[in-house]
């Protein structure tokens, strides 16, 4: 059994998917991260970054192995399932040169459009505007690289399911897939998995719909070293 410790956003359903489309049982706990429990002591153990996804894998043999940062979840289950992960060392290489670039690059911005978008206070129009530029710039790397491909490594694999999440709230980031017809191919393929779409589902009602933003949340949205510092005490 997985302990999957998630929230519904696209951070969380990129390991959502893994663990769909694998078949692992796990068991889901909800994260209240506007109130804070990605701070606590016990989750710190686990996620030292204080960010879902986690899990802890209890099914290892010998003692529960934590896992943290979405990347490293993923790889981390498709060695352990030898599943959705080429093998080889230069198919290897591959996998990881795409699973950083999702993770240094096209969810960061991603990220960040998001925030100014959708959470931060009117008037941050040159933020929205270089973060809607970056996710851009992102989505032309990903069309380049689907030309004349199905998925990002040719077969489907974690770095479809890792880049996916992002480029399907593309519209609620202000953006368009307009330009990017083989993004939006790709993006058609893997939205009807039976299994991403129960992923997407996982604890749909709980998402963030703009309830808590940068103005009334500073637990969510105004993070300083503090509040890593204050849960050492």
């Amino acid at each position: 059994m997985i302990d999957f410790y998630y929230a519904p956003t696209p951070n969380g359903w990129k390991v959502a998917i893994m663990l769909e489309e694998c078949g692992l049982p796990y068991e889901t706990h909800l994260m209240n991260l506007a109130g804070g429990s990605q701070f606590e002591p016990e989750f710190l153990k686990i996620s030292p970054n204080a960010k879902m996804p986690a899990i802890v894998d209890n099914d290892t043999g010998g003692e529960p192995v934590p896992v943290f940062e979405s990347g490293a979840i993923l790889f981390y289950l498709g060695r352990k399932t030898g599943r959705f992960m080429p093998s080889g060392p230069l198919a290897e290489k591959e996998t990881l040169e795409w699973l950083f670039w999702q993770t240094g690059n096209q969810g960061p911005m991603a990220g960040q459009l998001s925030h100014f978008r959708n959470y931060a206070p009117e008037g941050q129009d040159y933020g929205f505007k270089r973060y809607l530029g970056e996710y851009d710039r992102n989505l032309a790397v990903l069309e380049n690289r689907l030309e004349g491909r199905d998925y990002i490594l040719g077969d489907y694999s974690i770095a479809d399911m890792i880049s996916f999440p992002w480029v399907l709230i593309a519209k609620p980031l202000g953006a368009s897939l307009e330009k990017f017809p083989n993004v939006t191919a790709w993006r058609g393929r893997i939205k009807e998995r039976p299994a991403v779409q129960k992923a997407v589902d996982l604890y749909k009602g709980s998402q963030n719909r703009g309830d808590h933003n940068a103005q009334n949340n500073n637990v969510l949205f105004n993070q300083s070293a503090d509040s890593l510092l204050r849960s050492k005490s």
